[in-house]
């Protein structure tokens, strides 16, 4: 019981951190497709925060480039490409 609640304690806590990212541009290193779409990409920002994407063409894995986060959950940011850096 103790344990259920520390983890909802962080969760909320996380989301709020979280939540704060909105509307900022990061830096992201293109780890590969998103486990949920094939359609999107999933990055980490230099806090080794958990970003994803829709793919951009010309953009691969390894590569670098500006995200705009749009949403966030307790563990993820998603949002849009603003610029490549490859």
């Amino acid at each position: 019981r103790r344990l259920q609640e520390v983890i909802r304690l962080q969760t909320q806590v996380s989301y709020q951190h979280n939540l704060k990212d909105i509307g900022k541009a990061f830096k992201v290193l293109i780890e590969g497709d998103s486990k949920r779409s094939e359609q999107d990409f999933k990055g980490r920002n230099a806090q080794n925060k958990m970003v994803v994407f829709p793919k951009v063409e010309g953009l691969k894995p390894g590569d670098y480039c500006y995200v705009k986060i749009k949403e966030a959950t307790s563990a993820t940011l998603k949002g849009e490409v603003v610029e490549g850096l490859n």
